[in-house]
């Protein structure tokens, strides 16, 4: 009789710990984004507006890049949930700290108001009608403040739910793309207005590639791999540089929405920018510090309310005019914004993420 002991292999678990990595960088991107002080076109020199445009376009992969994440983390949840069961789950952690800060956005604006009054100040709607002026500003926040990529995102997950038995098929991607790209020629045509809101369909062909990259993740993670630094990084650059171009030729047709995320050149730019983010890998002790896992949503919630309300209480009593200012002065502006809306974001998300109240940062 063989006494000798059989070895059990388990195996191997897939380390996907650089997911928390891009969707940190991502959210550094978005903040900064969203810190921007001048419209587009606004310096008197092309250089400075070409300055201004690299700026801007050094992080603006970081929209389709969440989107992207998204898709990868959510692939094995549609297959563990029922439709319905995942929606209310995903429903449940969202929504509700979504609604808790649109609504404190809110009642911190009628504070002002009453502040202001109280200065001598005319009320306004909130002194003659509360109510409407609480649903049009709400209105407002949902669909036109950075609040609506919240909603947005759970459109295009149940988007997928509903098509879930083509979730894999290239012919139900390639129709999603198509929705993509017609915003994109729509950025030169004008059929419909460019706002991030009629955007509703644009958005889910990026969460459905992550999904698919999930799916096929050993194929697509060995490829990039295999890709020299160099190509892509180089790709990476052209790319850049191209989307730059396209974002300066819109200025100079007088369009103002320049700088819009699903741009052509972008997305190519987006989807390069995010298969060097995967080559890279994981950065430990960006995730060490920054603890995306637990302060991302929490950032993404608290940073639009520090922007709005927290730095005019900075900048007002400086009385700076930033269109006066030259583009060095406002890229340092920029930044000093930057540092101060992610960091009280990032303190605050982490302080709510310790207590009872968690839940109002998605933990």
């Amino acid at each position: 009789m063989d006494t000798e002991p059989i070895k059990v292999t388990t195996p191997k678990t897939k380390n996907f710990s650089f997911v928390d990595s891009i969707r940190c960088i991502s959210m550094i991107g978005i903040v900064i984004e969203h810190c921007v002080i001048v419209p587009p076109n606004h310096y008197s020199r092309q250089f400075e507006n070409i300055f201004e445009s690299c700026i801007i376009q050094s992080f603006k992969f970081s929209t389709i890049a969440f989107f992207l994440i998204g898709g990868f983390l959510i692939n094995h949840k549609f297959d563990e949930y029922a439709p319905f069961q995942y929606l209310k789950n995903r429903f449940k952690k969202t929504i509700k700290p979504w609604l808790f800060w649109i609504c404190m956005l809110i009642m911190i604006s009628v504070l002002d108001r009453y502040v202001a009054h109280s200065r001598g100040s005319a009320m306004g709607l909130i002194g003659s009608n509360f109510f409407l002026y609480f649903y049009q500003t709400f209105i407002h926040m949902v669909l036109f403040s950075p609040y609506w990529f919240i909603l947005n995102f759970l459109i295009c997950i149940t988007i997928l739910l509903l098509f879930k038995k083509y979730l894999y098929n290239l012919w139900f991607g390639l129709v999603l793309a198509l929705f993509s790209l017609f915003y994109s020629v729509n950025i030169y045509q004008g059929w419909i207005a460019t706002t991030h809101t009629t955007a509703i369909f644009g958005f889910v062909f990026y969460l459905w590639l992550g999904v698919y990259f999930n799916e096929f993740y050993d194929r697509i993670i060995d490829i990039i791999k295999a890709t020299s630094w160099y190509i892509i990084l180089l790709f990476a650059l052209v790319s850049f540089c191209i989307a730059v171009g396209e974002s300066t030729y819109l200025n100079s047709l007088g369009i103002k929405d320049a700088y819009n995320t699903l741009r052509f050149s972008n997305i190519i730019y987006s989807l390069i920018m995010f298969a060097l983010l995967l080559k890279i890998g994981s950065l430990n002790w960006l995730q060490r510090n920054l603890r995306p896992r637990e302060t991302t949503f929490g950032i993404y919630l608290i940073h639009v309310i520090i922007i709005g309300r927290g730095l005019p209480l900075i900048f007002q009593p400086l009385k700076l005019n930033f269109l006066e200012l030259n583009v060095w002065q406002n890229t340092g502006i920029l930044l000093f914004r930057f540092l101060v809306t992610y960091s009280v974001s990032f303190f605050l998300a982490k302080a709510i993420g310790k207590t009872k109240m968690k839940w109002m940062v998605g933990n």
